[in-house]
This record gives C-alpha cells, sequence and structure tokens, in this order.
C-alpha cells in the first residue's frame, strides 16, 4: 500500500466558492479546487503524494493516518 492511500481526500462541492474544493485533512493544509470533480481530486491525489516527500525530504515523520474506519467514525461523532 503506498503511504499516500493512508490519507483521507475529501473533494466537496462549495457553495460559497461555487466549485469544487479537495482536502486532505491531517496532511495538509489548504487544498486545490475547480469546475470538474475529477480533475480536483486527481490533483489533490498529486498534492499528497508530494507533501508525503516534502516529509521525507525534510526527514519528518509522517502525520497519523487519516483513512479508514477509525478516522470516518471520529469525523462523525460515532463512538
Amino acid at each position: 500500500m503506498k503511504d499516500s492511500a493512508r490519507y483521507a481526500k475529501i473533494v466537496e462541492w462549495s457553495e460559497e466558492d461555487q466549485c469544487y474544493v479537495g482536502s486532505a485533512p491531517g496532511l495538509i493544509y489548504g487544498g486545490c479546487h475547480g469546475d470538474d470533480e475529477r480533475q480536483v481530486f486527481e490533483t489533490l491525489c498529486e498534492i499528497v503524494e508530494e507533501a508525503i516527500e516534502l516529509y521525507r525530504q525534510d526527514g519528518k515523520p509522517l502525520p497519523p493516518p487519516t483513512s479508514g474506519r477509525d478516522f470516518a467514525t471520529k469525523m462523525q461523532g460515532i463512538t
């Protein structure tokens, strides 16, 4: 499994911005945006890969993974 698969990638429509916004909570601040949902997701995946590479180049440990059931449960406030 690639390290990038360990991080949740979220693409959602923003009424305020009138475009799709992509983010990867816990790994990057900010994200990307655009009119095409698939393109935003593809760009977000590239950004996640680049962020992981920057962590490695800087010798920093990666943040805790955010993908998977445990993270989804936390986001929904379920215990």
